[in-house]
């Protein structure tokens, strides 16, 4: 009986050791690796993320950078090297008399200079239906010398005949030699 007992004790024994190896030895080292390899894939998956954001902010840049291309691509001709202010003031006159606005004037201010790019003021007035006013500007925006609108005034006539009258300051640019 005391045999048995120790070989019970023995089959015991034998197994705690096994379990205990089997836990120090297989189970905690595959836990560790398992825990390492869940904080990888966060860390991946993260990575990941702010990578498709940023491929998304770069898209949009890449947008932003094509508009400015767009908008920029005339510079050179919108932006002319000489002055040629006559020639834009009679532009303007014709634009007033082909959409009939009366009582036109078009007035240049004083010029201002810079090292690489002048400005011209340009004070132009007239008169005529609200519809014809804004063809002007629709056309003055789509011409080939770039105009800065700086303020606009708008008054209905007293006898409310449906004319308006239009005060606009604009600015207009030409490049300099070195510019």
């Amino acid at each position: 009986m005391v045999f048995r007992v120790r070989k019970q004790i023995m089959i015991f024994v034998v197994a705690g050791v096994m379990v205990s190896g089997f836990v120090l030895f297989r189970y905690l080292p595959l836990r560790k690796r398992m825990k390492a390899a869940r904080q990888s894939k966060s860390a991946q998956t993260l990575v990941l993320n702010r990578a498709l954001l940023d491929a998304a902010q770069l898209l949009a840049i890449k947008g932003q950078l094509a508009e400015i291309e767009r908008t920029t691509v005339n510079y050179e001709a919108n932006v002319p090297a000489e002055r040629s202010l006559g020639g834009f003031l009679h532009r303007i006159a014709g634009l007033m008399n082909e959409l009939e606005l009366s009582e036109q004037q078009v007035q240049p201010g004083e010029e201002i200079k810079t090292d690489k790019l002048n400005c011209i003021p340009v004070n132009m007035k007239c008169k005529g239906r609200l519809p014809q006013i804004f063809e002007f500007y629709r056309r003055i925006q789509k011409m080939d010398r770039l105009i800065r609108i700086e303020q606009v005034k708008l008054e209905n006539n007293n006898d409310y005949s449906g004319e308006v009258s239009m005060q606009t300051k604009g600015i207009i640019y030409y490049r300099t030699k070195a510019g």
